[in-house]
């Protein structure tokens, strides 16, 4: 099974070396899983957003989306035939999402249920051009949107989560017979539907997690994620400039790593394969037969335990102050279903006895702190923000289990002349992190990268 994000999929040529690799891997029998066109998603959200506040805003919407699709189809398909079928398809596609905006802009609202469906129509876009280019190339295929083929989700609209059992069933009963006419599905990611049909989806950058889920369905051998670059480092390549590819790793190093904000893959992805094993591939579009990072279901401790540094500058940290209140019973929960109720997710929490600390997103620090404020009195004392953090995590297998690692990280944050602000360890096997000021982070990083792999870069 092969999913190809975004990044592989900015104009014809990136769509010809996509149809060019399924070409070498049609024999073994693939499905196709893909994202948007690149920047396609951000135009789509910017444009209901846009359409919301004025409805002049919407034809340069849709000339710029059908600009950017008709030019990746004039320059991909070289079949004139299937070139008309495939601009039919396109545009009739284009009228539905050039429907929806003009329904926000005479209702004046746009609903989260109506959002999502505008932002899955990218999606939709990509999968019908590929399977037409790939038909032009000789190669059998069929587009599928999974939320016309059952990939069940909850009533989530963004972030939604699937309903492994019966998504299992309906791909299966959808997918199955096109493999075995050697047709090749073209299946759109990011997205799915409720058991009402709505569309919802699964948040940004989605499209890995959807992949997981359809491979888990259909019992693939292998998941090969294709991006842009040669998949996980030791740590950010923008920070380290000699940053080490990463051949191996774990499913819980890998979903730790992207929780704690490596970009390289959805933080769900390995949460549908868990009982699986299939194998995670990510490759680089660019280098097809260059490193790639291969992720199995177990790892196992080496010699030198960390695999790679991830970090997360978008964080700020909200302080509930109280006496005593890292001992009341049940405050965390309320504080929790507090924020739930307005849609903030609660990244991490570190207690002490006067003291908790929620890290969250730094875009929903203010709207937090605002939701909380009628809890204060009683055990709450005061709320306060704290927006120049950044986060640091380190990961991997037998990270807590081997004696002096912690000290030996502190030792070289310590040496490089930063503070450490909070730190929390035991709630991952494989993970700990630790917050430091937003200007320290990257001095931060390039010690510790230095005191555990400087060795291996030089090598």
């Amino acid at each position: 099974m092969a999913k190809f994000g975004g990044g592989c999929l900015r104009d014809a040529s990136d769509f010809l070396r996509v149809a060019e690799i399924i070409k070498q891997d049609q024999a073994e029998g693939v499905v196709v899983v893909v994202s948007a066109v690149f920047g396609v998603t951000d135009m789509l959200y910017n444009g209901a957003r846009y359409a919301l506040n004025s409805e002049a805003s919407i034809p340069q919407t849709m000339r710029n989306i059908r600009t950017r699709h008709l030019d990746i189809i004039e320059a991909g398909v070289h079949n004139p035939v299937i070139m008309v079928q495939v601009k039919r398809l396109i545009e009739e596609r284009l009228q539905k999402l050039e429907r929806l905006l003009y329904g926000v802009a005479y209702i004046g609202e746009l609903t989260e249920s109506v959002r999502v469906l505008v932002l899955s129509q990218g999606e939709r876009l990509a999968a019908v051009i590929l399977a037409h280019v790939l038909q032009a190339s000789g190669i059998d295929s069929e587009v599928l949107e999974t939320d016309c083929i059952g990939l069940l989700t909850d009533n989530v609209f963004d972030g939604a989560s699937a309903n492994l059992s019966r998504a299992r069933y309906n791909i299966q009963r959808q997918v199955t017979p096109l493999i075995t006419s050697n047709a090749t599905p073209v299946i759109t990611g990011f997205f799915g539907c409720n058991e009402a049909g709505q569309t919802t989806t699964f948040g940004r950058n989605g499209s890995d997690y959807s992949a997981a889920v359809i491979a888990c369905a259909l019992d693939a051998r292998v998941l090969d994620i294709w991006k842009d670059v040669n998949g996980f480092m030791t740590a950010d390549p923008k920070i380290i400039e000699h940053a080490i590819p990463i051949e191996l790793l774990s499913y819980s190093e890998a979903a730790e790593l992207s929780y704690f904000g490596a970009k390289i893959l959805h933080p769900r992805t390995v949460e549908p394969l868990r009982d699986s094993n299939i194998e995670i591939n990510i490759r680089n579009i660019r280098s097809p037969d260059g490193p790639r990072t291969v992720i199995w279901p177990r790892g196992q401790a080496e010699r030198d335990v960390i695999k790679s540094i991830a970090c997360n500058s978008g964080i700020s940290v909200l302080k509930i102050h109280g006496a005593g209140v890292g001992f009341k019973p049940g405050i965390i929960g309320e504080i929790g279903k507090t924020l739930s109720l307005v849609n903030i997710n609660i990244f991490s929490v570190i207690t002490s006895q006067t003291c908790i600390n929620l890290l969250l997103d730094s875009r929903d620090s203010l709207m937090s702190r605002d939701a909380l404020l009628p809890l204060v009195g009683g055990v709450i004392g005061e709320i306060d923000v704290r927006d120049d953090l950044a986060l640091i995590a380190v990961v991997g297998e037998g990270l807590l289990t081997t004696r002096g690692l912690a000290a030996r990280v502190f030792s070289a944050v310590a040496e490089s002349g930063v503070n450490v602000e909070m730190f929390s360890a035991g709630a991952s096997d494989v993970a700990y992190y630790f917050i430091v000021k937003r200007e320290d982070m990257e001095p931060a990083i390039q010690a510790v990268h230095r005191s555990f792999f400087e060795s291996k870069a030089t090598t």
